[in-house]
């Protein structure tokens, strides 16, 4: 139980507690729910110190952020394992707490009370593969900053559906581990979804692509990557391999130009042997017959000249055959001399050709080597596409599979435990029965999304009885941590949980939870604005009681817990 809450702070009013039901009470102005500021009469700093206190971080909304209160300590008395301990707290410096004098880290603090509180392991805090301290502690002190009044199985409105089946599954006495398996699986199915979501978006598409593409990818990759290997290890380096190509290419180049010659020597008979044909002398009689037959006889003097023209004329024919002869008969006999050297120098060029064929420069080889490293790195990274792909399209079934197989261990859990979810639906049950004629159920079901709570009752959309199924939800967590012999020991409420809730209910709530506390016993803190306190009565109760001396108030600047406003 919580002894004593104090601070260094001189106007802050102490706060000193009993055990069983303590109710605090804060006077309202008519100017409240104004909204001026966010700490006016300070109910739920109450239990913002109390988390402050034990381990829980400092958000924007705390008033611990605030530099009002940066100078300050602030402490408290409470029962941890059965000794009074007294932890201490700076708010500058909150890094640190003192504990009965002795300073420790954040982390060490939360892991004892973690392992006092719930019997978790020393470095539960740190693995993340177990429940936390902070994730159950806060089913015990609802904080309104985190929400955490809208669901009975939700201490703040963000928490994941992972994390309070966790939470719950070990408060209730199940196997958490098939909660925090099914978490892994709800991880991995996000992971899948966004990289579905990316590729379909084009993100990865190039990236990753279909497993049917890639795998064709790869099958052409490696078979290409072979040829390369088989290439490289057929390949002999030759050292001269680049002087033989030089010398390969003046061959070529000198037999072109052999070549060309013996095809202008070729040419050039080919016209002379046109010429030899068409070159004829004139008939000795064709001038004289053709006068004959036109009737004319020649002089002998005309005849004696033609006839010295005829000779000239056929002089002039012999020697041009002669020269054209003589100018074939060199032809000939140049192509003649080419012949040997053409030879030479082919039967040169087709042994270094051979050569080159079967060899390969060092560059060359060094090249093909580049290249397989290229093509082997590209089928690699085809090759892990292609997994990765295969596992992209096969997650999907693994992951329904594995849901199928956490039900079916889920299913085997709750008839394993079925004596303690039959306890905790019974105590539910008679604490809701207290409070309406018609009690509300809780039922606890095993679902392919893992344990899901539900808490059936009439006009239960409600808003006050929406917040009543968490406060008999919390009740039976104190019964359920009794018998468990488990559990901080106090509970506390603030007036958050029953804002909208109906006079009557509010003080029958407290009637019965007051004698529940008694009875097991446990410590149970309320934090009530006093027009609601007092709205109705019910028999074989007094209130007043239970009222703490310290009372609140936001009608006046010191009326508030620290004894000033501040923003």
């Amino acid at each position: 139980m919580i002894h004593r809450i104090y601070s260094s702070l001189q106007t802050f009013k102490t706060l000193e507690f009993k055990s069983g039901l303590n109710v605090l009470l804060a006077e309202k102005s008519a100017e409240s729910g104004t909204g001026r500021t966010r700490n006016r009469a300070g109910k739920s700093s109450v239990v913002e110190t109390i988390h402050f206190l034990t381990g829980g971080n400092v958000s924007e909304k705390s008033p611990y952020s605030s530099t009002d209160l940066a100078g300050h300590t602030f402490g408290m008395e409470f029962d941890v394992e059965g000794k009074r301990v007294c932890v201490e707290r700076e708010v500058k410096k909150r890094a640190k707490f003192k504990v009965d004098g002795a300073t420790i880290s954040a982390e060490d603090w939360r892991q004892r009370l973690g392992s006092a509180f719930f019997g978790l392991a020393q470095d539960s805090e740190e693995d993340g593969d177990s429940p936390s301290f902070r994730s159950m502690f806060a089913y015990f002190v609802r904080r309104e900053s985190s929400n955490a009044f809208t669901e009975p199985f939700k201490q703040a409105v963000m928490q994941s559906s992972g994390d309070y089946q966790l939470a719950l599954s070990y408060l209730l006495g199940l196997d958490w581990q098939i909660a925090f398996d099914w978490q892994v699986v709800r991880n991995r199915e996000k992971t899948l979804d966004e990289l579905k979501k990316a590729a379909g978006a084009g993100a990865f598409g190039s990236i990753i692509g279909t497993a049917a593409e890639l795998r064709t990818q790869h099958a052409i990759a490696d078979a290409r990557l072979k040829r390369l290997k088989d290439d490289l290890a057929s390949f002999h380096v030759l050292p001269e391999y680049r002087e033989l190509e030089k010398e390969a290419d003046l061959l070529k180049t000198k037999l072109s130009e052999l070549s060309n010659q013996n095809a202008l020597d070729t040419a050039a008979i080919r016209h002379i042997d046109a010429a030899l044909n068409t070159e004829a002398e004139p008939a000795a009689e064709s001038l004289a017959e053709l006068y004959s037959d036109a009737g004319i006889v020649l002089p002998e003097l005309v005849k004696r000249r033609y006839e010295e023209v005829r000779e000239f004329h056929a002089s002039v024919v012999r020697n041009r055959r002669d020269y054209l002869s003589g100018e074939r008969q060199h032809a000939e006999e140049r192509m003649a001399q080419r012949a040997p050297e053409l030879q030479q120098l082919d039967r040169r060029l087709s042994g270094i050709m051979s050569t080159l064929s079967s060899h390969g420069a060092l560059d060359q080889f060094s090249k093909l080597q580049a290249e397989m490293a290229k093509v082997a790195s590209e089928a690699e990274s085809l090759h892990q596409r292609y997994q990765a792909a295969e596992k992209l399209e096969g997650s999907k079934t693994e992951l329904d599979l594995e849901r199928n197989r956490l039900l079916l261990r889920l299913s085997r859990d709750f008839s394993e435990q079925e004596n303690r979810i039959t306890a905790a639906i019974l105590a539910y049950e008679s604490i809701s029965q207290l409070l309406y004629e018609d009690a509300g159920r809780m039922i606890i079901e095993a679902t392919s999304n893992g344990a899901q709570f539900k808490f059936p009752i009439q006009g239960s959309r409600s808003g006050g009885i929406k917040k009543m199924k968490i406060f008999c939800f919390d009740l039976m967590l104190m019964q359920r941590m009794h018998e468990r012999k488990m559990g901080p020991g106090f509970l506390v409420h603030d007036s958050h949980l029953f804002d909208g809730v109906d006079g009557q209910q509010i003080v029958s709530g407290l009637k019965a939870a007051a004698g529940i506390a008694a009875a097991l016993p446990f410590q149970y803190i309320v934090t009530l604005n006093q027009d609601d306190a007092f709205k109705e009565t019910v028999a074989g109760f007094d209130l007043n009681s239970y009222v703490m001396p310290v009372r609140l108030s936001d009608a006046k600047e010191d009326g508030g817990l620290y004894g000033f406003r501040f923003d």
